[in-house]
């Protein structure tokens, strides 16, 4: 039974599989100055959990609690912050990468990194958002400044980052080409994509070409091969940070320009990516919702790579 002063959390004391992750008893965070103290109601899984859980990542090792998205209500507020107050909807993620801990029962952290929660979510949907919204987002309005009439190409179309980049492209006017299996292509149509390539039989840089923006979820060799589908003047945002300097030789051998990116927290960004959700335009496809307590199932399923929008986690 948690007591007034402390919450539970997922934590973990050793990297490994998703059986390493444990519900504990600590110490409820207070918000400092320009912080403000959310009790959680729901939290989202991405690929970067269970790549920290496994590899460490940023975080390098344990113990640590993960999570960077949420969706909860205000608890307490630190000092000089004048935007929000206790008992009002808030949903953010938390600064990536080092300000994780959203898979806990409350999280403390900087107010600028939360927006209002759009009244036409619930909690459940709010907390599928942040993570994959503003990567999205990110990629494709401010380094790729999507716009009217062009046309894009998204990777894993049906996945976190994927779903909900084709609803932004689709919003910013863009003709969409994603790639999925061909069991999610009917998913695909109901999002908006324009047309729909199944990866596993078709060659997508021998299948696609003339393209404006390519949005690369995925990394590797994939990214270098993508390439080909731009058109000369044509940009690939490349949402894995770090790998082959390859990508950039390549992409200045063919007149197309690469960047890789990181997401970053943003008030700003939140509350166009809310616009476009007030407006019916953006809508998070749930895949499954885990307790708490069982959250080690949503990280095995997270571990497949092949759910078909996001998971999601509630708070009891």
């Amino acid at each position: 039974m948690t007591t007034s002063h402390t919450m539970r959390a997922v934590t973990q004391h050793s990297l490994g599989g998703p059986e390493v992750l444990e519900i504990a008893e600590v110490s409820r965070p207070e918000p400092r100055p320009n912080e403000i103290l959310v009790r959680v109601r729901a939290a989202s899984l991405n690929p970067t959990d269970w790549k920290h859980r496994a590899g460490g990542g940023f975080l390098g090792d344990p113990p640590f609690v993960l999570g960077w998205d949420l969706s909860g209500v205000v608890a307490a507020v630190g000092i000089g912050v004048a935007r929000f107050r206790p008992g009002d909807e808030v949903f953010g993620m938390l600064p990536y990468p080092y300000g994780h801990g959203a898979h806990a029962e409350y999280v403390a952290a900087p107010a600028r990194v939360f927006a209002t929660k759009p009244a036409a979510l619930d909690h459940l949907h709010a907390a599928a958002l942040p993570l994959v919204s503003l990567t999205a987002w990110q990629a494709l309005v401010e380094n790729a400044d999507l716009g009217p009439g062009q046309r894009v190409l998204i990777h894993a179309a049906a996945g976190g980052v994927g779903h909900v980049a084709v609803q932004i492209a689709k919003a910013r006017g863009a003709h969409v080409i994603g790639t999925a299996s061909a069991p999610k292509h009917d998913v695909l149509r109901e999002l908006g994509v324009d047309e729909a390539i199944d990866y596993t039989s078709q060659d997508v840089a021998e299948a696609v070409d003339g393209v404006d923006v390519v949005l690369d979820t995925i990394g590797g060799e994939i990214s270098t091969r993508s390439l080909r589908t731009l058109r000369p003047g044509g940009i690939l945002v490349s949402i894995l940070p770090v790998g082959s300097e390859d990508l950039f030789r390549e992409a200045e051998r063919r007149g197309v320009r690469a960047v890789r990116m990181l997401v970053d927290s943003s008030r700003a960004d939140l509350q166009a990516i809310t616009e476009l959700v007030e407006q019916g335009r953006l809508r998070p496809m749930i895949a499954e919702t885990v307790p708490l307590e069982r959250i080690a199932e949503g990280h095995r399923l997270g571990d497949t790579g092949r759910t078909t929008g996001k998971i999601v986690v509630t708070m009891g």
